[in-house]
């Protein structure tokens, strides 16, 4: 028998298992005929999110004040439109985690998902690593089953800190109990994913 490389694959989510450009091109389609009150909104969550991976990557590590990156992005984006956090929330889960669901069942990366199967039959471990809660689009995805644990912005174990900062991949192999050379990450960011590949002492492949 071929010695396993990696003990547990630790995988983005947006962009890596399902296509994104389809579903972006999608819900934009949706968002043209019925969203035009939540666009503000939602370019300026977007812009937030990376206003906030700018900040990491200059040494500005978030604030203590903030649960995770997700609520950071909601106060921040609440705070520049005058709306409250309550406000905003409700149009970001409803239009980024909730609708976006029927369009992500129809385009999965049939392929890595499969790939994950066979590695887990053959006794690797798995988590799913994200800077945005992950709960909706997994079940979208039929895959919690292909996943032993589950790091996202926003949720339970959740990392403090967007990627490149390694935090929420270093959470996972913990988590899992393998060490992280004995990891290897997949994703669709060579400046987020690949960048927190390689603080974690990690092996990346680029999806």
């Amino acid at each position: 028998m071929v010695a396993r490389k990696h003990d547990a694959w630790l995988i983005d989510l947006d962009g890596t298992l399902y296509t994104a450009r389809w579903v972006k091109l999608a819900m934009a389609a949706e968002l043209a005929l019925f969203g035009w009150s939540a666009l503000t909104t939602l370019r300026r969550f977007r812009h937030e999110h990376e206003a906030l991976r700018a900040e990491l990557v200059a040494g500005n590590r978030l604030a203590e004040s903030h649960a995770s990156p997700f609520s950071a992005q909601v106060a921040r984006t609440a705070s520049a439109l005058s709306l409250t956090p309550e406000a905003v929330e409700l149009v970001v889960r409803d239009w980024m985690l909730v609708r976006p669901q029927k369009w992500i069942r129809r385009f999965p990366r049939s392929r890595l998902l499969a790939e994950l199967a066979e590695f887990r039959a053959q006794g690797g471990r798995s988590a799913l690593v994200s800077d945005y809660p992950a709960q909706h689009k997994i079940r979208a995805l039929s895959a919690e089953h292909l996943f032993d644990v589950i790091v996202a912005s926003g949720e339970e174990h959740g990392p403090r800190n967007l990627k490149p900062d390694p935090e929420g991949y270093l959470r996972a192999a913990r988590l899992l109990g393998v060490e992280p050379a004995r990891c290897l990450v997949i994703g669709d960011r060579e400046d987020a994913d690949g960048a927190a590949a390689r603080a974690a002492n990690m092996e990346f492949r680029l999806v």
